[in-house]
């Protein structure tokens, strides 16, 4: 059996801002239209499909696998936007890294308050 995740609707406020913040601070193509959804698509086939609704918004959290080279690039990124970063999912370490089965890693808030992980190690893979 084969099962693989294709897409995952995230759910915003305003689609065009998610999703260029996203395709902008991970640096990915622009997001392309799908019917009501704005497609941001990821290497490994796997598409965040942006979807707009009024009212509120209960945060996820959408971790993204990337390169050290990546990292130091996207980090700059999050860095040169003056956004808040943490080095724990709970939040409490702020302006920190971490540095987890020998990679390195940082968590951020998307404007609707999802919160995002770009990490350079798998959990887990040891180092």
């Amino acid at each position: 059996m084969s099962v693989q995740l294709n897409h995952t609707i995230v759910l915003c406020h305003d689609k065009q801002r998610s999703a260029t913040f996203l395709t902008e601070v991970l640096g990915l193509p622009a997001p392309k239209s799908f019917g009501p959804f704005l497609v941001v698509e990821l290497s490994n086939g796997v598409s965040l499909d942006f979807y707009e609704i009024d009212g509120e918004i209960a945060s996820q959290h959408y971790a993204f696998l990337i390169g050290e080279d990546d990292f130091d690039q996207i980090f700059g990124r999050i860095r040169e936007r003056g956004l808040e970063h943490w080095a724990d999912p709970g939040q409490h370490q702020l302006g920190e890294i971490n540095r987890n089965d020998g990679g390195r890693g940082v968590y951020f808030e998307d404007p609707d308050g999802h919160l995002l992980e770009i990490i350079t190690r798998p959990y887990g893979s040891g180092g």
